[in-house]
């Protein structure tokens, strides 16, 4: 049968399609997951089959080409760095399974094996996933911008050939190209990717923006301040890969002892084997003797002692709604001393609500709370403002009615303008302060009410504005009706989970926020934090600045967040902790921890889990190293026969194997979770 090349082929299947592409750039695009699922599946295979009796040489080599797929890679790089006169544990592993086939456990060494490659690729997967983000983080901002030239006229050019002083124009709905100042008109720009502020941002000439952020209602003429490479979203990438390299050579408290052991390891079992050679020994009894030194002092049963309990945690973790990356991260969870909170997205739930509606004198003509909220949702009704968007919601939230409107205007920089039942309703921001200027304001007068204006509600404003809400002035047919109070949401955990985490660390959690002082104020209140805590106005450097402090004064920092700006914070702490609901990518990434579910109460609950599993690390390798000291001394000392040697070194890995394993139940969490909840400060 012949193929006519002419003939179209079809498309491969969208599912098909996507799973090309995650072979090609997922984590099956990584070598090492490659070699450590192959020998995962060849141990598991031979497992299968010395279970179901087949003959020995089928399963021996089984465990033998498992040995080859996951070996190879850990053993050169164990040779490579024997070429550097450094011996590192991994060679030592790859001799102790060697060893342990040479006797007759080759089960045991194909385990230890999978163990090794198993970590190696968990490993190469965080870091490449990490990457990827830091990378796509460059996405945020536009590779275009419109520039205007000297006669006025609009040019579209690359982002990167931008100077300091050109003119670009951001039109509606655009990404900002470049950091700079608006030189003319008026918007909304959401800029919560860089302060983390979750109203949008109202901007006039004047103002800052920065590149990345996204331009509401309005075009804008934006003059560039910063080139391409020194913008705040270039900062934040540049931050978050070097506080990732200063942190990639953080290890697990056994990798840190790893080369001494070696070497005394190594010199050791020479010395047995050479020795009793010199004294005369036959050398077959040396090299059984030797070879039962080996495998009674290798580093099996503390491998084991240290990674179930950790392995077991992070499973527990996982299955209560916390993503731990890696075995290291366990470790230094259990070690953290202060807990820092971003507020916008973690605190709260990101996004504006009605919180209060404040009727004013002129509103006495007929029209109560709810009738004012149902006009103001006719009118908010054809808004894509978030603003507009949290009206309708309350309106719904009440199952208030209402009628659409008979027509809608949207004013960039100021809000909306709408004709229900014949009437007109204005919803917009309270005037500009005197030292704004008039000159710029003249296209926004007819939506802003002066302080002046009959109606007097610039008390009401001041009051609500002091409370951290964005007030918005509703007129009808001209008059000031209304006051609408819009906020952020605090979680109804937060309060708790701030007490529960004070009283498990003994020291007061803190305040991260770029949001403004009012703001995080009310939020601070609201959760229990002391105003002394808090931090606001922050720029995601300022929070890099704020973490480094802490560390320096001796605070072993989690800092919990969600958005871009907290990336490099993230990525600076002892350990990072995203929000994932909502979290954007990068900071997905970038920390060390994911909340899946969202849930404040973790947080407290995941540091206790991993202060039981490091309590349960430093019993197993006790009960580790006090085995190995019996049965070394024993085969030093006195004649321990192999069988006895292998059977006390495997008791000793089942042993603190299985003490890890307790944590994999339910239960561990729920003692976790009422450890963080009972605790009190000492």
């Amino acid at each position: 049968m012949t193929t006519d090349l002419r003939t179209p082929v079809a498309a491969p299947p969208a599912a098909a399609s996507r799973q090309v592409r995650w072979w090609r750039s997922g984590a099956c695009s990584l070598p090492e997951v490659r070699w450590a699922a192959a020998a995962a599946a060849l141990f598991a295979v031979g497992g299968i089959a010395q279970l179901a009796g087949a003959p020995s040489w089928l399963w021996w080599a089984l465990y033998l080409t498992c040995y080859a797929a996951g070996g190879w890679e850990p053993g050169l790089a164990g040779l490579r760095a024997l070429r550097e006169r450094t011996l590192d544990v991994d060679l030592l592993m790859v001799a102790a399974a060697i060893g342990a086939a040479a006797i007759g456990q080759v089960f045991d060494g194909a385990l230890l094996i999978v163990i090794f490659a198993t970590s190696g690729a968990l490993e190469a997967v965080a870091t490449k996933r990490t990457e990827d983000s830091v990378r796509g983080l460059l996405d945020l901002a536009p590779e275009r911008a419109t520039r205007l030239t000297e006669a006025e006229d609009e040019e579209v050019v690359p982002t990167a050939d931008l100077k300091v002083g050109d003119v670009i124009v951001v039109r509606p709905g655009e990404r900002i190209g470049a950091d700079g100042q608006v030189v003319s008109g008026a918007g909304d720009v959401n800029q919560a990717t860089i302060t983390g502020e979750s109203l949008p941002v109202d901007k006039r000439p004047g103002d800052e923006v920065f590149a990345g952020t996204l331009n509401g209602l309005g075009v804008l003429r934006v003059r560039v301040t910063r080139p391409a490479a020194d913008t705040v979203i270039a900062r934040i990438v540049a931050m978050v890969e070097q506080a990732g390299a200063t942190k990639a050579c953080a290890q697990l408290f056994i990798e840190k002892i790893e080369q001494r052991y070696s070497l005394a390891m190594v010199a050791a079992t020479l010395a047995v084997f050479v020795l009793p050679l010199a004294w005369g020994v036959p050398l077959q009894e040396a090299l059984v003797r030797a070879m039962t030194f080996m495998i009674v002092a290798s580093p099996c049963a503390v491998v084991l002692a240290t990674m179930p309990p950790l392995l077991a945690a992070i499973a527990t973790a996982g299955r209560n709604g916390v993503l731990v990356k890696s075995a290291v991260v366990l470790e230094h969870l259990a070690t953290v001393t202060q807990v820092a909170f971003d507020k916008t997205g973690t605190l709260t739930e990101g996004r504006p609500h009605l919180a209060a509606l404040r009727p004013l004198p002129a509103a006495s003509v007929g029209a109560d709370a709810d009738a004012l909220l149902a006009l103001a949702a006719a009118a908010e009704d054809g808004s894509e403002h978030p603003l507009g968007r949290a009206v309708v919601r309350a309106a719904l939230d009440k199952g208030l009615i209402w009628t659409g409107a008979d027509s809608f205007e949207a004013v960039p920089g100021s809000g909306v303008r709408a004709r229900v039942h014949g009437r007109l309703v204005e919803i917009g921001r309270p005037a500009p302060s005197p030292q704004d200027d008039p000159q710029e304001r003249k296209t926004t007068a007819a939506t802003q009410a002066a302080p002046d204006d009959d109606g007097g509600y610039g008390a009401v404003v001041t009051e609500l504005e002091d409370a951290g809400h964005s007030a918005v002035i509703m007129k009808l047919d001209g008059i000031p009706v209304a006051v609408l109070g819009l906020a952020d949401r605090v979680r109804p955990d937060a309060a708790a989970a701030i007490a529960h985490t004070g009283a498990l660390t003994l020291t007061a959690p803190m305040l991260l926020t770029g949001d403004n002082p009012r703001a995080a104020a009310r939020v601070a209140a609201a959760t229990g934090i002391r105003a002394t805590d808090v931090r606001a106005g922050l720029l995601p450097e300022h929070k890099v600045a704020a973490v480094r402090e802490l560390h320096d004064s001796g605070a072993r920092v989690a800092l919990v967040g969600d958005g871009v700006n907290d990336a490099p914070a993230l990525a600076s702490a002892h350990i990072g902790i995203a929000m994932g609901r909502a979290g954007s990518d990068l900071a997905l990434d970038t920390a060390d921890a994911v909340i899946t579910r969202d849930e404040l109460a973790a947080v407290p609950a995941v540091i206790a889990l991993a202060r039981r599993a490091r309590r349960l690390v430093v019993a197993n390798l006790v009960i580790a190293a006090t085995f190995i000291a019996v049965l070394v001394a024993w085969d030093l000392l006195g004649e321990l026969p192999l069988p006895l040697g292998v059977a006390g070194h495997e008791g000793s890995t089942v042993i603190v194997g299985l003490n890890g394993l307790r944590l994999l139940r339910q239960a561990a969490w729920r003692r976790a979770a009422a450890t963080a909840t009972t605790r009190k400060p000492s």
